[in-house]
């Protein structure tokens, strides 16, 4: 376990040069992020990597430790968990209401949502924190990273106060460090250039069959960062994709199709991914949300001893700011409150400009109860959501938090109050039929923004407050990154995203004529609740599909508690199904293969100790951590890589401007891409098994 710098000592941790690092390092998470969230709605939690890489460019400079480095992580990952924005925000395009992203009102959803969040959790810390068993797993494995870079580091000599010599390793291998997530980033960037730029290598294989009408697809994708994804989701994850992978293409679009006649010129794989699309995607909506509502529910005790702590904790209850330890002082209640005040009085600023815009002719009640009833309703049903998240995170770690569902169960509820406040006002009926249409549409989309992003945020500050915890840090300094690594995220964010967008385009929204809409990104997330959102104004949403996702989310939360009573380790996460039912196989293999080869390296570390006579634990440690700065370094090369083919994309106007091959070679270009994508995944492997 990490050692903690005691109370008395006194280090450098909130620097300028730290300031200055998380801001560069935010900058290659934030782009990753954006990047990987839009093309597969999935994103990966940056506070380990961004340690890694804290450790490696201070360990040499005079007077650097490991609460500066921590400093350094807790900026950098809080502007990476911010871009989960973009699970809504793309929406807003796809409906036609934005033709771009407006750099000022994208940049203040995201900061004020982003240090919401930051604020709403703060009270939280120490009943989820400092008193709780919660495991906040990658919490603690950013506090051993931190911790063992402070042992190897030529500065730790000169910090007697804090003894932190590590013992000897009884394994000779070599010790995991930066250098292994730098293989990782380049061996996927190489692959990424390859396939995405080059055309040398494809992205996928798929391979259609048909039972009768039934038809059948077996895919998938050859995506190395969704194998680093894959091995740190685990094998539980990774099986419970696999099922609801196994749902939707082995058993809801093969019936289906059998029932649907295809339309006039349809081929068999166009038909399968068009019901897939507009049928059972909804279905794996309704298990993702059910998921998220069950959560919440056993989540609600724990919510309300939060929720009467935080109280507490702005009547003083804390002791005075001055009086308390050093690793005890969080920001004054005082201070927490007028941030707040002054962030909802610049939310409200921000609804009025984008309900002004939208419909200029709105004024009077009507125009101050939407803007009111928005800012209202994204306040309270964050502070809510802050606790579930920051609970969910300290239970299953950040990169396993259902944020999507929070999305899906906050855009269904903002929906239905503007659906009831429509049909009892009449000030719509003086808008133009088309604003009229779209309004509810766009402000639902916005208000669902803010409380995503302060989802995020939640489930990232607690996990990052538990690292401080371990290794000794000031909590108000740690909160104060936070709120540094939202702004700086949110001045990130909307270039990142317009440059993707002027790119590739978004599934359904592309910013000019002539682009290949193949390499449009999917923006999975947005695609979805854009589509609940429609469906809900438009009364033909597919309530069917939606049921039937929910009752098997139920059957599938009954079968989890089952395995929960009997104790063990055997679990069956439900989101993770409805996940596997949502996106396409092409994206959900590769998670399941970098799941199983996380399990194989296991089960062979496992052996290999047993037959030392070795403790398992700690003879995995090693190779353990070498894996997943490995995958978290897959997951950074293919990221960056897709974010500079972006830059050289928009520059160009051409969809492939480095392509070396034409559409003929696309039949070797699969079998060149599942070659490699193998001979890495083994590679992988040996790489991790040459530490223990």
């Amino acid at each position: 376990m990490s050692r903690a710098i005691p109370d008395e000592t006194q280090l450098p941790e909130l620097t300028l040069r730290g300031v200055a690092l998380g801001a560069l390092i935010t900058l290659l998470f934030t782009a990753s992020n954006v990047y990987l969230g839009l093309k597969v709605g999935l994103t990966f939690a940056s506070a380990i990597p961004a340690a890694v890489i804290s450790m490696a460019v201070l360990r040499k400079v005079h007077g650097a430790n490991k609460l500066e480095n921590n400093m350094v992580q807790t900026q950098a990952s809080a502007a990476g968990t911010l871009s989960a924005i973009i699970f809504v925000l793309p929406g807003l395009l796809m409906i036609g209401y934005w033709q771009g992203f407006p750099f000022w009102q994208t940049t203040a959803i995201c900061a004020i949502g982003g240090i919401l969040g930051v604020l709403y959790t703060i009270p939280l810390r120490k009943v989820m924190v400092v008193e709780s068993d919660l495991p906040y797993p990658e919490g603690i494995a950013a506090a051993e990273i931190l911790d063992l870079g402070s042992q190897s580091s030529p500065a730790a000599s000169d910090q007697a106060s804090a003894p932190e010599a590590s013992a000897a390793s009884p394994h000779p291998g070599r010790e995991p460090g930066a250098r292994d997530i730098a293989l990782g980033a380049g061996v996927a960037a190489l692959f990424s250039l390859a396939s995405g730029g080059f055309r040398v290598l494809a992205d996928s294989v798929s391979i259609w069959f048909s039972a009768g009408r039934a038809a059948f697809q077996l895919s998938t994708g050859f995506s190395l960062a969704l194998v680093g994804a894959g091995y740190l989701v685990g094998i539980v994850g990774g099986m419970a994709i696999l099922i609801g992978t196994l749902i939707a293409w082995g058993i809801a679009v093969p019936w289906l199709t059998s029932i649907t006649p295809p339309q006039a010129g349809q081929s068999l794989a166009q038909a399968g991914m068009a019901l897939w699309s507009d049928k059972v995607r909804f279905i794996g909506a309704g298990t993702i949300g059910i998921a998220a509502v069950w959560t919440l529910a056993t989540l609600f005790k724990p919510m309300l001893v939060g929720i009467r702590t935080s109280l507490g904790a702005m009547r003083g209850g804390q002791g005075a700011f001055r009086d308390q330890k050093r690793t005890e002082r969080d920001l004054p209640a005082g201070v927490i409150l007028a941030l707040t005040g002054v962030l909802l009085v610049l939310l409200t600023v921000v609804f009025a400009i984008f309900l002004h815009g939208a419909a200029p002719q709105l004024a009077g009640g009507a125009f101050w109860t939407l803007t009111l009833g928005s800012v209202i309703f994204a306040a309270v049903f964050g502070f809510l959501i802050a606790a579930a998240c920051g609970y969910m995170a300290g239970l299953v770690g950040s990169s396993s938090s259902p944020i999507s569902g929070i999305g899906i169960v906050g855009v269904i509820l903002v929906s239905l109050l503007l659906l009831g406040f429509t049909a009892v006002s009449d000030a719509f009926d003086l808008l133009d039929p088309e604003v009229a249409r779209m309004l509810p549409t766009a402000l639902a989309l916005f208000i669902t923004s803010v409380i995503l992003a302060v989802a995020a945020i939640s489930n990232d500050n607690l996990q990052d407050l538990k690292t401080g915890y371990l290794v000794g840090a000031t909590p108000w300094r740690q909160q104060v990154a936070l709120i540094i690594g939202c702004l700086v995220g949110a001045l990130v964010i909307p270039p990142v995203l317009s440059l993707l967008y002027h790119a590739y385009g978004f599934a359904g929204a592309m910013p000019r004529a002539g682009m290949d809409p193949s390499q449009a990104l999917g923006a999975p997330q947005a695609s979805l609740m854009t589509a609940i959102v429609q469906g809900v104004f438009s009364h033909d949403l597919e309530w069917v599909m939606i049921g039937i996702g929910l009752a098997i989310g139920a059957a599938l939360i009954g079968v989890d508690e089952w395995l929960r009573r009997r104790g063990g380790e055997a679990r069956l996460p439900v989101l993770a199904v409805g996940i596997g039912i949502y996106l396409p196989p092409s994206i959900n293999m590769p998670l399941v293969i970098g799941a199983v080869l996380g399990w194989l390296i296991d089960r062979r570390l496992a052996a290999r100790a047993r037959a030392r006579g070795e403790a398992v634990e700690s003879a995995s440690e090693r190779p353990r951590r070498c894996g997943v700065l490995l995958a978290s370094g897959l997951i950074v090369g293919e990221s960056l890589i897709g974010v500079v083919l972006a830059g050289i994309i928009g520059l160009s106007g051409s969809p492939a401007p480095l392509a070396l091959v034409g559409d003929g070679f696309a039949g070797i270009a699969q079998w060149l891409g599942l070659v490699l994508f193998v001979a890495v995944c083994i590679g992988f492997y040996r790489r991790v098994m040459r530490t223990a």
